[in-house]
């Protein structure tokens, strides 16, 4: 199974959450801005994270989907950090949207968030190990479903 684990981080965090997912499905991990969009074809799973600043995403995951028309049918995750509590909403249902219906990929599961304890962090202890059985999931969906 080939999986891509694509991201952007502001202050480390979700950096952190897509290395443990990425270890936890043996997939290939890569910043946003590292991105060649040719290298999109041929994955069985692209999941895409990135911090929540404001209840959007990066301008790096936003440049990456506007770019990008080669997602179409791609079995995708997506995957935010956050604090517990946001008035503006969280960056993962966003990118889910986006993806779906601009890119035209396709979502194993509802978008999911990873607890930071403050705006710089650290994330909320266990969050790396739920990361990585989330991840988990998501293959076991492709392989088996």
């Amino acid at each position: 199974m080939k999986t891509w684990v694509i991201y952007d981080s502001q202050y480390g965090n979700t950096e952190k959450v897509a290395r443990a997912i990425g270890e936890a499905v043996a997939g290939q991990v890569c910043r946003v801005g590292e991105v060649k969009l040719a290298d999109l074809k041929g994955f069985d799973l692209v999941i895409l994270g990135s911090p929540t600043h404001g209840g959007w995403f990066t301008e790096g995951v936003r440049g990456l989907l506007k770019a990008s028309p080669t997602l179409e049918g791609v079995k995708a995750a997506v995957f935010d950090t956050r604090t517990k509590k946001s008035l503006f909403g969280f960056a993962a249902p966003r990118i889910a949207r986006s993806l779906e219906k601009k890119n035209g990929g396709k979502l194993l599961a509802p978008p999911e968030g990873f607890i930071v304890l403050g705006i710089e962090g650290p994330l909320k202890e266990g969050e790396l190990e739920r990361a990585a059985g989330w991840a988990t999931q998501m293959v076991n969906a492709v392989e088996f479903g």
